[in-house]
């Protein structure tokens, strides 16, 4: 396991266990507690969304976006939440596949997994399964998902290439790829590469967004849509770079308006039909 796959693994699964024992999670994808006034983490699922969920799915949630809400999920369709947390996007998701439907959450935090587990007990999600494994490595074979959904996570991963090839691969023929994340458009200090703490915070391992269409391009994904949807100004940075031992004042000028949550879409292509004498018995 690589050092930055092991920060992330140890910040996330102490955020788990402080959502356990209810002392309060100490970050998301920033500095900030979870939906608190973090500029990325905030104002992302509306109450009707959460008033039926476990409040410690919503509590866990470190998400920079709503996956759920940039597809429709149909009655039966089967969905991989990759990176899962607390679960809350899986049991959203749950809801909408109904009982003959079927949600997997991924997820490698040990602490992570108990509490998503915790959370599907306490909603009564019967279609629901939480897998132990990293989103490099997908536990489930090949062909196996309708739709593949993701929150904030592709960020953190160090094999971005991967992710994408593993998700691919899982796809059904005429799967969809539907994630949230942060990208980058321009140009980014070296010093906020650098920084463990904002590539633990989905900062510093965030894609450009044309890396994010030709990465997806290159595992084979088509109709390839990036769009960004909440742009950070100046302010925002300074929250980003908070405790990291940066120099703020020199760096916020810099990655103002560099940093955008956006919606990222794919599709894999549908199988070809046949009728020629070489491919129908």
């Amino acid at each position: 396991m690589s050092d930055i796959q092991q920060a992330v693994k140890d910040k996330y699964g102490a955020i788990a266990t402080a959502v356990s024992t209810a002392t309060g999670s100490t970050g998301c994808c920033g500095p900030s507690p979870c939906g608190g006034g973090d500029p990325i983490t905030s104002n992302l699922y509306s109450d009707a969304e959460t008033s039926g969920l476990p409040a410690d799915a919503v509590s866990a949630s470190m998400g920079c976006g709503n996956p759920t809400a940039l597809l429709a999920l149909a009655a039966g369709e089967t969905v991989l939440d990759l990176g899962s947390g607390g679960g809350i996007d899986v049991l959203l998701s749950a809801t909408r596949v109904g009982p003959t439907g079927k949600v997997y959450g991924l997820d490698m935090t040990d602490e992570m997994l108990a509490l998503a587990r915790e959370n599907q007990r306490k909603a009564g999600a019967t279609n629901v399964e939480f897998l132990k494994g990293t989103i490099e490595s997908i536990p489930l074979p090949d062909n196996s998902v309708d739709v593949i959904i993701s929150n904030c996570v592709i960020n953190l991963s160090t094999d971005k290439d991967a992710v994408l090839r593993e998700a691919f691969r899982v796809l059904k023929p005429g799967g969809r790829f539907a994630v949230s994340d942060v990208v980058i458009r321009g140009e980014v200090p070296a010093d906020v590469r650098r920084s463990m703490e904002l590539w633990v915070g989905c900062i510093a391992g965030a894609l450009q967004e044309s890396e994010y269409t030709s990465k997806l391009q290159a595992a084979g994904f088509d109709h390839v849509e990036v769009e960004p949807w909440r742009v950070y100004n100046v302010e925002d940075a300074r929250s980003f770079l908070a405790e990291t031992g940066l120099d703020v004042d020199t760096l916020a000028p810099a990655v103002k308006d560099k940093f955008a949550s956006a919606f990222i879409r794919a599709r894999k292509a549908a199988a070809k039909s046949c009728c020629g004498p070489e491919c129908c018995s």
